[in-house]
């Protein structure tokens, strides 16, 4: 889709099917520095963390459960999975996304296979830099 994200506050918003699209605060981690570390040494985050470019993730060094979902190059929801600290995630080979939020959040929000999400950035959605 030939878009070029950079690190720091967004909005997810999430098409739920239903018409009412539900917004989320959104952290984006696209250089490898902010990748690499991610939610390492955390134990919250408000909303979800955008992983990008990846198709895999691991919980080494986590503090707490974790769900992930992998998003193809179109956004759209390949597979969510809950991952406990200390575990190696596969890598999807459709995946150029990963969706991190915290265990069960995912769920409550509606974001499940097949489902499509958008990544508002802070100059899109108007939020202070």
């Amino acid at each position: 889709m030939g878009r070029r994200w950079r690190d720091g506050a967004g909005r997810l918003v999430v098409d739920r099917g239903d018409g009412t699209p539900l917004t989320l605060p959104l952290e984006l981690a696209v250089s490898y520095r902010a990748r690499t570390k991610g939610l390492l040494g955390r134990d919250s985050i408000n909303g979800a963390m955008l992983l990008s470019p990846a198709s895999g993730v691991h919980t080494f060094r986590m503090r707490m459960p974790i769900d992930v979902a992998y998003l193809d190059r179109r956004l759209r929801v390949i597979a969510v999975r809950t991952m406990h600290p200390g575990r190696l995630g596969r890598p999807r080979l459709r995946a150029r996304h990963v969706l991190e939020a915290e265990a069960g959040a995912m769920a409550g929000w509606g974001v499940a296979a097949g489902v499509r999400v958008r990544v508002e950035t802070e100059a899109e959605a108007g939020l202070p830099r």
